[in-house]
């Protein structure tokens, strides 16, 4: 018999917790074992609360148990949100039965569903966002508490916008309950995997050539935006990437890299390494499915094995290798985490992966990465 590899990407119920939980006013019920729980709660480091249903509600059902925690949230105030797991699922039971009457939101999201992508998009889809004609502003999308990056890109895109002279709408998803209703009619997006669909894309602020075009799409979007103030430090900071990968490069050859990521970041770090800095991109990993991009030219393919990376690291044997914890534990070599787990480091700050600040967190953390190895 096969061994199991190890799984490197949440399923689809933390998917769900991390949609839900990103609003503020909804209290989301993880129904299902205390294993169930304590995993998003450990990764999206969100109030999260649970049934921890035991044997006896296995054999004799979980409603009971799971009303009860309902009634103890209901006098707080706010929203209710139940996220189904594996054992009940799998068990058949009618949650949806038990919660007719109340105003409580059922996603049914257990792990065998989906990855992490996938209940997100459940999570949305329940939420049933719609845009407002009348809100002025731009949305921020993408955004998902499992990103270790999350706030510092909710920062900066909003610094971003602020400095054209552009309100921020809804940022789907960490906001206000109810605001994923008064969505306004534009969207920017920090990470395409998780994309909302709500308003009209004008893309994305991974890397500066990226925000470089959807600042040229708000200008004419936007009436009385002024991106020039914007477009003028995306010069200036893309300068200063620039020099100092040249004096980087004056003194060491061009880094082989192996990329392990979301699809969205993965091909962001593909994509500025080569671009600033002539790497050599070995391989590119990716946990979801890799979009389908003729404009790709990376090795590029789905990986979801702590072996299957460990085999590809050995394969292409890179000098800098992008990724989490997991490929950390697997080489001695340079190492930027840009996805999680991002375990044995205190994080206090909040860096950004999107927007000019982005860019600018990334290389530097490359450079000086690929430069204490070297010494």
């Amino acid at each position: 018999m096969p061994e199991c590899e190890t799984p490197l990407w949440p399923c689809a119920m933390t998917g769900a917790a991390a949609c839900l939980a990103g609003f503020e006013g909804i209290s989301v019920v993880i129904h299902g074992s205390s294993g169930c729980y304590y995993y998003p709660a450990t990764l999206l480091h969100a109030p999260l609360h649970g049934t921890f249903i035991l044997e006896n509600e296995v054999i004799f059902g979980s409603g009971d148990r799971l009303c009860e925690v309902i009634g103890e949230l209901s006098g707080r105030g706010g929203r209710i949100a139940v996220i189904t797991t594996c054992v009940p699922s799998v068990l058949g039971e009618d949650i949806r039965s038990m919660l007719a009457g109340t105003d409580v939101i059922l996603v049914d999201s257990p792990g065998f569903s989906g990855e992490l992508e996938a209940g997100y998009q459940a999570a949305l889809a329940v939420l049933a966002p719609k845009t407002d004609p009348e809100r002025s502003g731009v949305n921020i999308d993408g955004v998902s508490l499992s990103d270790p990056f999350f706030e510092g890109n909710i920062q900066e895109v909003t610094r971003l916008l602020h400095r054209a002279g552009i309100p921020v709408g809804t940022v789907f998803c960490r906001d206000r309950s109810g605001m994923e209703g008064l969505a306004a009619p534009l969207t920017i997006g920090t990470n395409d995997d998780f994309a909302s669909g709500v308003g009209k894309y004008l893309g994305g602020t991974l890397g500066i050539p990226a925000l470089r075009t959807t600042c040229e799409k708000l200008v004419t979007m936007c009436e009385g935006a002024d991106m020039d103030p914007v477009l003028a430090e995306l010069d200036t900071q893309e300068e200063r990437v620039t020099h100092a990968c040249d004096k980087f490069l004056r003194r060491y050859d061009p880094p082989g890299v192996a990329v392990f990521a979301g699809a969205a970041y993965a091909l962001f770090a593909a994509d500025t390494l080569k671009r600033y800095l002539d790497a050599e991109i070995l391989t590119v990993g990716t946990r979801n499915n890799p979009p389908a991009l003729p404009a790709v030219h990376y090795p590029l393919e789905k990986v979801t094995g702590l072996e299957q990376v460990s085999r590809k690291i050995d394969e292409v044997s890179p000098d800098l290798v992008i990724g989490s914890s997991f490929e950390r534990s697997l080489s001695d070599r340079a190492f930027v985490g840009i996805i999680p787990p991002l375990r044995g480091q205190v994080r206090l700050s909040h860096p950004p992966i999107a927007g000019t600040g982005g860019t600018l967190h990334f290389v530097e953390s490359v450079l000086n990465a690929c430069m204490d190895k070297q010494k």
